[in-house]
């Protein structure tokens, strides 16, 4: 009960030391940039729309009710994305020649901005949820890809050869060996990926769907309504940064679980 509460407390103050922080960079580049009053909100002004104008009810529920939608759409990126990059690199470690052949390719895809490939998935998949995952999962692959692959090869050579020792097949080291291994590489592949489909999400909605932050902000800033420009930024940061905290939370618990 004590290690979880301290674990909680760890968590909970780094969440806290990173809100402060991404808040004194925020002012910090205002001030430094003389960013006009007129375009750049600070958190005092933040607030006062969120919550002590006189529309502020309002001005919640439409932030919030495209926050709903631009979590949902990210959901969609992160489940595709982490299902392909989960099942690719299980395929490439067992399979060393299908992992020379798909690479090299896959690396190259990475390497083409998402908005120039935006016209193509659109043309694909249309403007509903498919290409949201598309979108979303082609930001969350790459890099989970990499991390996951690395993360099964970390096995101890020394386990693996004890089970082909002992009779195992590949697929049994695989198993046994590299998928447990694999554990803190999954986790920071989760992580990542938690920014990686929020944006994902927010370029789905301003190229493709329409709804949600991603079209609200741009929405807002062509109507120069700069206080819903700077909440929906406000409040899809606190979205992923208490989206990573409650991923660490997470392992921490299973961590702790794991060594009871």
């Amino acid at each position: 009960m004590g290690a979880a509460v301290r674990g909680a407390g760890r968590i909970f103050g780094g969440l806290a030391v990173s809100l402060l922080v991404v808040a004194g960079l925020w002012l910090g580049m205002l001030e430094v940039f003389g960013v006009s009053s007129y375009i750049g909100k600070g958190p005092l002004d933040v607030w006062r729309y969120l919550f002590l104008d006189s529309d502020a009810a309002e001005n919640r529920a439409l932030v919030m009710g495209q926050l709903g939608q631009t979590l949902l759409d990210a959901a969609m990126g992160f489940s595709a994305g982490m299902v392909a990059a989960v099942a690719g690199a299980c395929v490439f470690t067992l399979f060393r020649g299908v992992e020379q052949a798909l690479m090299p390719m896959a690396m190259l895809l990475r390497s083409v901005p998402l908005v120039a490939l935006a016209p193509v998935i659109i043309l694909v998949f249309g403007r509903q949820e498919a290409a949201v995952a598309a979108m979303g999962g082609i930001v969350v692959l790459f890099p989970a890809l990499v991390t996951i692959v690395a993360g099964l090869r970390s096995a101890s050579p020394a386990m693996l050869e004890v089970v082909h020792v002992y009779g195992g097949s590949r697929l049994d080291a695989f198993r046994k060996v590299a998928l447990p291994s694999c554990a803190p590489a999954f986790f920071t592949a989760l992580r990542v990926s938690i920014p990686g489909a929020l944006t994902g999400a927010l370029l789905a909605e301003w190229l493709a769907t329409g709804q949600g932050l991603g079209y609200g902000i741009v929405s807002a800033v062509s109507r120069a309504r700069y206080d819903h420009v700077w909440a929906g930024v406000v409040v899809v940061t606190l979205a992923s940064i208490v989206l990573y905290a409650l991923v660490s939370a997470l392992e921490s618990a299973l961590k702790r679980r794991a060594g009871s």
